[in-house]
């Protein structure tokens, strides 16, 4: 069964066409980011999918049954910006309003805090969140349910790094556990982090694509001596190069075993390495141009 397809959506607001015939599916459970700049129909389509916005013409089937369907969203859920919050109310209030609607028990609710990390302050009023603190909220409301199908709109906004980290980790983690994720967010390098499966729209129109052939791995090595280690490097044709104070290295994951060995051979420590994918922002940039140019702001 297909998890989300979506069918010749077309969407004009006046004679401004946003989504011209737009088609795409999600066959099993993965991972998918939707990216474009802004006023490309990137909202416009992920209210269509969820039903908040009726297109001009088209069609979406989730779950195998058509979006119109409102039992579908027993299983389906999508996390919408902060504007949905009711600042009288506390959070624990709004979960407790989901749980009642679809029958959910009051452990799944502090289950779920847990797994989101805003327990600690589940009692508070909204009017009381920072930023960071709503966007915990509204994630945990959108996982409540345990859907198959979860549609993120900017999860990592205005999340301090550690927090992103953990939002992170639950989206890579939900994912292992079969649920199917469409993520929106203007963070290309945390996109990068967790995958290569990016739709692109531009002029009203999808370019789908797996970014895994754009792909660039860096090791960043934090190491002893860094001057004899740059040098054993080289002479080893290991593309190298110093940068915040740590070596840069453009190499696969077997040949860094190689790099690893030939240091500690040499008498280099090693003290942290650290890994980093990227491929999105290249993407992007040969499909739409410098993220700077012509003023454009952008968002995924």
């Amino acid at each position: 069964m297909t998890i989300l397809q979506v069918e010749n959506i077309t969407k004009s607001y006046g004679k401004e066409l946003v989504l011209n015939n737009i088609s795409f599916n999600i066959p099993y459970p993965k991972i998918v980011a939707l990216v474009g700049p802004n006023g490309s129909g990137k909202t416009s389509l992920l209210n269509i999918i969820t039903n908040l916005l009726k297109p001009d013409s088209g069609n979406i089937q989730i779950l195998g049954r058509p979006n119109t369907d409102p039992n579908i969203f027993y299983e389906t859920s999508f996390m919408q910006d902060n504007s949905v919050l009711y600042e009288y109310l506390t959070g624990y209030d709004h979960l407790q309003f989901i749980a009642d609607v679809q029958n959910l028990s009051k452990e799944q609710i502090l289950k779920t805090s847990q797994m989101v990390g805003n327990d600690g302050y589940l009692h508070k009023k909204v009017k009381n969140y920072s930023l960071g603190m709503k966007q915990h909220l509204l994630l945990a409301m959108a996982i409540l349910n345990k859907p198959k199908l979860l549609i993120l709109d900017e999860p990592l906004n205005g999340l301090d790094p550690t927090s992103a980290i953990r939002v992170r980790e639950l989206i890579i983690q939900l994912h292992k556990e079969g649920t199917t994720i469409l993520i929106s967010s203007h963070n290309l390098g945390e996109i990068d982090r967790i995958t290569s499966n990016i739709i692109f729209i531009k002029n009203g129109q999808i370019i789908e694509e797996d970014l895994a052939e754009f792909e660039q791995v860096t090791y960043y090595l934090s190491v002893s001596n860094q001057q004899h280690a740059i040098k054993i490097l080289k002479e080893q044709q290991i593309p190298v190069i110093l940068e915040n104070d740590r070596l840069k290295i453009w190499i696969d994951e077997k040949s860094l075993q190689t790099v690893i060995s030939v240091l500690l051979n040499q008498g280099i420590s090693i003290k942290d390495i650290e890994k980093k994918i990227t491929g999105s922002e290249e993407r992007y940039q040969q499909i739409f141009g410098k993220k700077d140019e012509e003023d454009e702001s952008f968002e995924i």
